[in-house]
């Protein structure tokens, strides 16, 4: 299927590595050019030169994201670049684990980490989308719905972003910009096993998590999540607006009791 994208625009924000990076090559590999957001620059450098060599444009810029001045920087670099920006992806944040024993200021921190950024880019970017008709699509988290536990920052931001979503597709319908989230779960990257790799029994603690995943009994790869982002991203989803989708084997709302009968 042509998703109709080539030649397009799209920002992408921590799009060096685990999710955000399948997104930038999933993008890329449907002819669109990408502006690579990120606070450190080694692998977005590296990103730049490996497309720069087969003729595809992947400019990193880089930039902190919890410094407001930085985001309008941001989409206004991308702009000069490409004279152009169609799609707004939001992927950049962290599970920084500031809990209710955190306090004010790493709760705010959290906040300006997973959040503001959010609000600030697509603020800026606001008329180029609406002069394009484009699209936005937020990362969100299974934590927004389910809880986690000690990281009342991140939890407060993922739900927030949800509801920014339904309130942004609302604002922005009538100037036909799109707007959506795509929750992951239980999402394998380089990022989680070196989490894993921290327990006393990672391949026992892999296939624990891997048993309440109700399809497959397997983690969802980057580039599932990084599929459904570019169709959102297309004019192949042309009348799906305010739409918060679970890419997770049905980990968030399918009985994570659940045990697949034997095969006989």
């Amino acid at each position: 299927m042509d998703l109709q994208l080539q030649g397009q625009v799209a920002l992408v924000t921590g799009g060096s590595k685990g999710i955000g990076e399948a997104i930038v090559r999933a993008l890329l590999a449907e002819g669109m050019r990408v502006a690579n957001v990120n606070r450190s620059a080694d692998e977005g450098q590296a990103l730049e030169r490996e497309y720069a060599e087969r003729g595809q444009e992947c400019s990193f810029i880089q930039a902190d994201l919890s410094d407001a001045d930085s985001c309008q920087r941001a989409v206004q670099t991308a702009l000069d670049r490409f004279g152009r920006l169609d799609v707004v992806i939001n992927n950049a944040g962290v599970n920084d684990g500031a809990g209710l024993d955190a306090g004010a200021e790493r709760f705010i921190r959290s906040l300006q980490r997973n959040l503001v950024h959010y609000y600030l880019i697509v603020h800026h970017a606001r008329e180029e989308l609406i002069r394009r008709r484009g699209a936005v699509v937020n990362i969100g988290s299974k934590v927004a719905v389910t809880g986690q536990g000690g990281t009342s920052g991140y939890a407060a931001a993922k739900g927030a972003i949800n509801s920014l979503t339904r309130e942004w597709a609302l604002e922005l319908a009538q100037h036909g910009v799109r707007v959506n989230t795509v929750i992951p779960a239980e999402v394998w990257t380089p990022m989680y096993a070196e989490w894993l790799a921290t327990l006393p029994d990672p391949q026992q603690a892999r296939r624990d998590i891997e048993r309440l995943i109700p399809l497959g009994q397997r983690f969802t790869t980057a580039e599932e999540i990084a599929a459904m982002v570019v169709f959102l991203a297309s004019p192949r989803s042309a009348h799906t607006t305010g739409q918060i989708i679970y890419v997770d084997g049905g980990y968030t709302h399918l009985d994570r009791k659940y045990v697949p009968p034997a095969v006989t």
